[in-house]
């Protein structure tokens, strides 16, 4: 391979003479080099330490209701509402700057996060989102100063818009689930987890690209070999479910949920490669199970999270029998969510059974 390394990072960065308008990629090998347990405890050393140690407790009213030990890990306590800004500010902590700024695409949370450590690093950032995308989450990207273009129907097509602007820019193109210090940053969650007395039996993560996933799954396989790391995707966006079993990328049609920040169509391949090491298993929640497991967050936790960040709990209850009085972590990943969200979501009457 023929390239020029980043002076931040060694192989972080590889840039092709041919490659258009002098734009550049990320890439990376197999997952021992890809992920890294050394750089997930650098990283805990490194990020902004408003997104470090957030809340983990053993929430009582939850437990009881399930008959498990559920502890809720909670990362919507920081000034972009989810853990992306753990990867993203070690991401370019690694990278630095680049005199064409970067790109990427994003469903909201992870364009926060890139924008937010863009900011606090003085780069310019570029995010394509699409053009359904979650409102609130467009305004907050463009508060923290990103350039925020609406062009795709689904994150998908905004990411092959992302695609097309670093060719014709030269700008960096980040994508989420493929650059290991965003995982290797999410991973610091992991461990945080650690520190906790009491051994943990299972965590459930929700899954979209697979950053968070394969970073915490790696520090759990070499810490807590015993502790099963099991992703959550929404029933209507199976893609990740799907790719994880079959153990290649697998591309849907179409997705339907209302989980925006997990709903993935075309995985990563390079994401669906590492949950071979670092997964134990995928399960889907459907959007009904998503809501309650909101409405049991707001009621008995007190915490307004989005449709994304309830998918563990909703997999929790789903699989509560299962577990049989386990201890559980549940990964609260984002608590993004608009006004009209909330009131047709936790505040309006819940709906009849079906």
């Amino acid at each position: 391979m023929r390239g020029l390394r980043s002076p931040q990072g060694p192989s972080l960065l590889w840039r092709y003479p041919d490659y258009p308008q002098g734009g550049a990629f990320l890439c990376f090998a197999s997952v021992e080099q890809r992920i890294s347990i050394d750089r997930i405890t650098d990283a805990y050393q490194v990020i902004d330490s408003v997104f470090k140690d957030s809340p983990q407790y053993v929430c009582d009213p939850i437990s009881e209701q399930l008959g498990l030990d559920i502890v809720l890990k909670v990362e919507c306590l920081n000034p972009i509402r989810s853990f992306k800004g753990r990867g993203t500010d070690y991401l370019i902590h690694r990278l630095g700057s680049h005199k064409h700024g970067y790109v990427c695409a994003s469903a909201g949370n992870f364009g926060q996060g890139m924008a937010y450590s863009a900011r606090r690093h003085g780069i310019a950032i570029t995010v394509f989102a699409a053009t359904n995308a979650n409102p609130l989450k467009i305004e907050r990207m463009r508060a923290l100063g990103a350039e925020v273009v609406l062009e795709g129907d689904d994150f998908d097509g905004a990411k092959d818009a992302a695609r097309r602007r670093a060719d014709e820019t030269g700008a960096i193109f980040i994508e989420d689930g493929a650059v290991a210090p965003i995982a290797e940053g999410a991973g610091t969650i992991a461990l945080e987890l650690g520190r906790m007395e009491k051994p943990i039996d299972a965590v459930l993560v929700p899954l979209g690209d697979g950053a968070l996933v394969t970073g915490m799954g790696l520090w759990i396989k070499r810490e807590s070999p015993s502790t099963r790391v099991i992703g959550v995707v929404p029933e209507g966006a199976p893609a990740m479910e799907m790719s994880w079993r079959a153990g290649r990328a697998v591309t849907t049609e179409s997705i339907s949920t209302i989980s925006d920040g997990i709903a993935v169509r075309a995985p990563v391949a390079d994401a669906v490669r590492d949950m071979k090491e670092t997964v134990d298993d995928v399960v889907h929640v459907s959007d009904d199970e998503t809501v309650e497991a909101m409405r049991m967050l707001m009621n008995d936790a007190g915490l307004i999270v989005e449709p994304a960040g309830a998918v563990g709990l909703a997999a929790a209850k789903k699989l509560r029998v299962t577990w049989g009085g386990g201890r559980i972590a549940v990964i609260v990943t984002g608590g993004n969510i608009t006004p009209d969200q909330i009131r047709s979501w936790l505040l309006s009457p819940p709906a009849a059974p079906r």
